[in-house]
């Protein structure tokens, strides 16, 4: 990798930088959830970003036509890796600290192996299972479940890492129906569509949150709308665009290889902008989860890449 890495540096470059904008973007959406209702967020995140999308979307439909008979399917990936996925992802942002979510995110190849295996009836080996094994104890240990039997512990927190894995488990399942449909369309009008689906399916949810309290919009400050533009042109746009052209420049495995420094970036600017702390029992809990990502997923490496063509 290294001597590739000198010889073609602009892939690992791109790459690098899509997993710094995703690892920043857990303090963001901490920071942008702290001035805008979490389901108006995800309406007005969704809704810029399918419309910066619009263009290229027709562009590319005028070539590559839709049968009507996938479009049920392309509404059920946008479902589940937009609407199910930033709902529980929002809410678990709102209760728990950046540096939890950003970590807990890390078990999505390791669900991606179990899912794979029941599923689509991929191979799983010894490694992967010992890999699992060791993720979940990370899992359990960040999710403080030593301290909720000693009944020391935040019930608000429990319960918001709950909802970072239930997240998790929305996008794996989004990517196991999305990859039929990768096989058939380009990334871009799958990712297009889901785009869409979540615009249409927030709208309502939003509208909601305006009845109730219609003065949120004038308490938005300009790190706020700072905070959003950020989630729409650089999380949501640059960095999956960035990723596509580095992944298709170098092997899946080595893109991966970065995925790692997303927690570090997360609990890096948590830490210092948002005043976050690592406790032991974390720092240990996430040793085990690095670790358990690498086990899980040696001899993976297809199923990766169906998990990160729809990274948001």
């Amino acid at each position: 990798m290294s001597s590739l890495l000198f010889k073609k540096p602009l892939p690992f470059l791109a790459l690098l930088l899509c997993h710094l904008i995703w690892g920043a973007n857990f303090v963001v959406a901490k920071i942008a959830l702290s001035e805008f209702p979490p389901m108006s967020l995800a309406f007005l995140r969704f809704a810029l970003a399918a419309l910066f999308l619009a263009p290229f979307f027709l562009i590319q439909t005028k070539q590559i036509k839709i049968d009507k008979k996938h479009i049920p399917k392309l509404i059920l990936v946008g479902v589940m890796i937009v609407t199910l996925n930033i709902t529980l992802f929002f809410e678990g942002m709102l209760r728990t600290t950046a540096i939890n979510a950003s970590t807990l995110t890390l078990i999505v190849p390791i669900l991606s192996v179990i899912l794979g295996w029941l599923v689509l009836k991929e191979k799983i080996y010894l490694v992967n299972l010992i890999g699992i094994f060791t993720g979940l104890i990370g899992a359990l240990i960040i999710l403080d479940l030593p301290q909720l039997f000693l009944g020391n512990y935040s019930l608000s927190m429990l319960f918001g890492n709950l909802l970072i894995i239930s997240a998790s488990f929305c996008w794996v399942i989004g990517g196991v129906f999305s990859k039929e449909m990768l096989k058939i369309y380009p990334s871009l009008t799958v990712t297009a569509i889901a785009f869409m689906v979540g615009t249409v399916t927030f709208f309502l949810p939003a509208a909601q949150e305006y009845y109730q309290n219609p003065t949120w919009i004038s308490n938005i400050s300009i790190l706020g709308y700072l905070s959003l533009a950020y989630m729409t042109l650089l999380s949501s746009i640059s960095a999956y665009f960035l990723f596509e052209w580095g992944l298709s420049k170098t092997s899946v495995n080595k893109a991966n290889l970065l995925q790692y420094i997303e927690p570090f970036v997360a609990a890096s600017l948590a830490i210092m902008i948002l005043g976050e702390e690592l406790t032991p029992p974390f720092i240990f809990g996430a040793i085990l989860i690095g670790a358990s990502v690498y086990l899980g997923t040696l001899a993976k490496e297809p199923h990766h890449k169906t998990n990160k063509t729809h990274r948001i």
